[in-house]
């Protein structure tokens, strides 16, 4: 008895004694780090015999290319594939350690030239020659952490990119669209009016050469067609000057004088080039609709904008970069014919610059009219910022021609908690057609303050005042070939933007206001808007009121059918999550002093895969002989382009616009349809990944080719593009799902994602012996270009993706020549399950 229990208790008191060892921590006089025992693999499962699990005894990783984000001194630098390899730390302990050029490490800040030793391996820099410097990489979260002396680090401002990473992208033959219209038809026997606008803005790439155009087309009710070239040009970035050179057609800065176009060509300072917190300022249109209108917005005389907009409040964001200044004219088409007229300034705020910036343009060419009569004068123009000490900014130029010639003196200064102010004069001495030689002046101040403490911010408040002998350079140039142009000569001018925050739970105010004046007219334009908008417990509301007085004036739209109106709108939107999702109610009164009140009552929402359908129904009544109205709009984004829809219909008119918009990219793998183009875009390759969805880009996916564009696009900043990895099929993997690329201004850079393409495989692989391959063995799929690997799990299993139907598969487990076998493969007789096969193979 006692023999037979002795019998069976030894192989237990066997396996209990090597879990003690085990997991008795280490044993200083026999070794110096944890050790885990492969032979605890075989007690149960012998076959385990060889697993060789080196790699893994002290918690690293094993060496090779990781696409890791790079942290110094807790601020994200860059992210990037980085080869690490093992370097021992201590007497029997390694880590990983990663491969850091010093072109590398002087991108990323690091005074490289303070430390010789650095560069004892051009392709690895020595970081311990850094006095205290140090690197981890931490594996499970894939980020590499620098933690290098401040003093050894270059000052950067928040955003900092370095120019060695500014990327001029692939050379690219592009084309953005955009056409649009609407047919209107009487129920009474009244004239029919149809009309049809496009612009076309094609361009090419070649280098650090970006060459555009863009060209708009108008068709109006009495079929006359209309073509304007509103430019073309050709630009490049000079980097070492953070300037943009320009020839061809463009339009002056506007910090000095008033925005000018022109023939001919320009250096310019570039603000993107700088830190994002000296990055300008970008205008928002924002109004009120009684009907479903068209909106249609000019700059410098040319039409830039044009769409259609639903009844009630609308916001205006998207609108393509013109690259010059001036003051937006904004003009909304009633469905019933009125007009409404407003003017939002843009590029007003104080001119002030960092301590020892100087920002600059110098234009020269020929003056551009929209209007073809006037003449094609040549002229030139200066202007310099410069930042002085002390927070003041010192400003100025001139403006020269022949009928012209202009001197410009400003000061700003940043006044801390009171805020910021500039001011400055303008000495024009003019010669209009057929008047005498006359001078004046322009006298302007600015301000800006955003109060923290109450949550105001002005981000505008102007005035300018101009004596009767003073003119524009514009209105001079105009007046030869334009006998109205100096009609409305400006005198006084004051501007207001104001945003006010009320506190948690209270909402938000905002205010504006342009008014101006004029020396030979009574007339004054005027322009008004106050709004204020909360939300409680998903429902937002919001109350608008507006002013607006001889909006006309400008010249551009003389049909205006009254000379001023005051409107109030109140809307309120209900989300039905509970009912239907992604779904909203709204409600809204429309009160027009000329033209009564409307009431619309609609739903609106999102629906398909990313959300690239949006729509909303509306169905009114209004006062004054308006009666019922309705309206339904929808717009789809997706893979190759955007399409618009609307009708509309009152008790007098039906309306049906329409609309579609997109972008066209011919390059070296092909050509790629896309949503709109932006300035500066980024092509995503993927082959063999079609129909993956690109996140923070509603609709946008690749397509059948696995190609697209992505067009919210920051230039000289660093963007993430990630793809969906939820939106995969089920035969195709990536090895990143993320790249950041640093783009300059109007490029197209290529982002590379590497897609496994094939068939998901669980495979169990044995030795020709039949016992499992080894725990920790790594697989690769042979005989091809493909780095990714595999590990063995317990049993012999591994889990690969992106197979084709038949291969080899290359299986190693240690160093020794005999640690590693082939597989040989194939599933055409194997049945998928969920998309997933599961084999057995053999390792010869």
């Amino acid at each position: 008895m006692r023999a037979s229990l002795h019998g069976r208790l030894y192989p237990v008191s066997r396996l209990a004694f090597c879990i003690t060892l085990a997991l008795s921590g280490p044993v200083p006089s026999l070794q110096a780090r944890d050790f885990f025992n492969p032979e605890l693999l075989e007690i149960d499962n012998p076959a385990m015999k060889g697993a060789d699990l080196s790699a893994f005894e002290s918690g690293a990783q094993a060496p090779g290319t990781y696409h890791v984000d790079v942290i110094i001194n807790d601020q994200t630098v860059d992210t990037r594939d980085i080869a690490f390899h093992l370097v021992r730390a201590g007497a029997d302990d390694e880590k990983l350690q990663p491969c850091l050029s010093v072109g590398l490490l002087q991108s990323w800040g690091v005074k490289t030239g303070l430390f010789p030793g650095l560069g004892s391996d051009p392709a690895c820099a020595n970081l311990a020659d850094i006095p205290s410097a140090s690197a981890e990489f931490l594996f499970n979260t894939q980020k590499l952490a620098l933690s290098i002396p401040q003093a050894a680090m270059s000052p950067q401002a928040r955003g900092y990119v370095d120019p060695s990473q500014w990327n001029d992208g692939i050379p690219a033959l592009m084309l953005n669209y955009s056409v649009s219209g609407s047919n209107n038809r009487s129920k009474h026997g009244g004239q029919n009016s149809d009309s049809q606008y496009a612009n076309l803005r094609p361009g090419l790439n070649l280098g650090a050469w970006r060459l555009r155009n863009y060209t708009t087309w108008n068709r109006d009710s009495s079929g006359q067609d209309k073509w304007d070239t509103v430019y073309t040009y050709l630009q490049r970035s000079i980097v070492s000057l953070k300037s943009q050179l320009t020839v061809g057609d463009s339009t002056s800065p506007a910090d000095v004088f008033d925005s000018i176009p022109w023939r001919g060509a320009q250096l310019a300072s570039d603000d993107e080039m700088l830190p994002d917190s000296l990055k300008g300022y970008a205008p928002v249109v924002r109004g009120v609709a009684r009907t479903s209108a068209q909106v249609v917005i000019r700059q410098n005389g040319y039409v830039i904008y044009q769409s259609y907009v639903a009844p009630g409040a609308f916001e205006i964001t998207d609108m393509y970069p013109t690259g010059g200044a001036g003051d937006l004219n904004v003009t909304v088409k009633e469905a019933d014919g009125s007009e409404q007229h407003f003017t939002v300034p843009y590029a007003s705020l104080p001119v002030l610059q960092r301590e020892g910036r100087l920002k600059y343009a110098v234009s020269g060419g020929q003056y551009r009219s929209y209007d073809s009569r006037v003449d094609k004068t040549p002229l030139a123009q200066l202007t310099a910022i410069y930042g002085l000490p002390k927070a003041f900014t010192l400003y100025g130029g001139f403006q020269e021609s022949s009928k012209y010639q202009a001197l410009a003196l400003g000061l700003g200064k940043n006044m801390g908690v009171i805020g910021a102010f500039s001011v400055d004069l303008i000495q024009a001495w003019s010669t209009p057609k057929d008047m005498e030689k006359s001078s004046g002046q322009s006298w302007r101040m600015r301000y800006s303050k955003d109060f923290v403490e109450t949550g105001t911010n002005f981000a505008i408040a102007g005035y300018r005042y101009s004596t009767d002998g003073y003119y524009g350079m514009q209105e001079v140039l105009d007046s030869y070939g334009n006998s109205g142009a100096l009609q409305n000569r400006r005198r006084n001018r004051a501007e207001l933007t104001v945003n006010q925050n009320l506190g948690s739970g209270w909402g938000a105010l905002t205010a504006s206001a342009v008014r101006e004046d004029y020396w030979n007219s009574s007339k004054t334009m005027e322009s008004y808007s106050l709004g204020y908008n909360n939300g409680w417990n998903g429902i937002s509301y919001g109350l608008t009121y507006t002013y607006s007085k001889n909006g006309s004036a400008d010249g551009y739209s003389g049909n205006a059918t009254y000379d001023k109106d005051q409107v109030v709108a109140v809307n309120v939107s209900i989300p039905l999550q509970r009912f239907l999702s992604n779904t909203w109610a709204s409600y809204s009164v429309n009160s027009s002093k000329n033209n009564g009140t409307t009431h619309n009552v609609g739903l609106n929402g999102t629906a398909l895969a990313n959300n690239a359908l949006s729509w909303n129904v509306q169905q009114g009544y209004g006062t004054d002989d308006v009666g019922y109205t309705g309206n339904l709009n929808a717009d789809y984004k997706g893979t190759y382009g955007e399409v618009t829809a609307g009708y509309g219909y009152d008790q007098d008119t039906e309306r049906l616009n329409y609309g579609v918009q997109g972008g066209i990219v011919a390059h070296e793998n092909g050509v790629t349809l896309s949503q709109p183009l932006g300035e500066t875009n980024v092509l995503v390759k993927a082959p063999g990944a079609g129909g993956v969805n690109i996140l923070n880009q509603t609709g946008a996916g690749t397509d059948f080719r696995g190609y697209t564009v992505v067009s919210n696009i920051s230039p000289y900043r660093k963007n993430d593009v990630t793809l969906d990895p939820l939106s995969l099929p089920d035969n195709v993997e990536l090895a990143l799902t993320t790249r950041t690329v640093v783009p300059t201004r109007g490029a197209v850079v290529r982002a590379d994602y590497q897609a496994m393409v094939g068939s998901r495989v669980l495979m169990t692989l044995t030795r020709a012996d039949g016992a499992p391959v080894p725990f920790g063995a790594t697989v690769m799929v042979a005989d091809t270009a493909v780095t990714q690997s595999a590990i063995v799990g317990e049993n012999g299993e591994v889990y690969l993706s992106g197979l084709s139907d038949s291969g080899t598969l290359s299986v190693r487990w240690g160093n020794d020549p005999s640690a590693s076998c082939r597989v040989n493969y194939t599933l055409s007789n194997a049945t998928a399950i969920n998309g997933l096969y599961r084999l057995a193979g053999s390792c010869h």
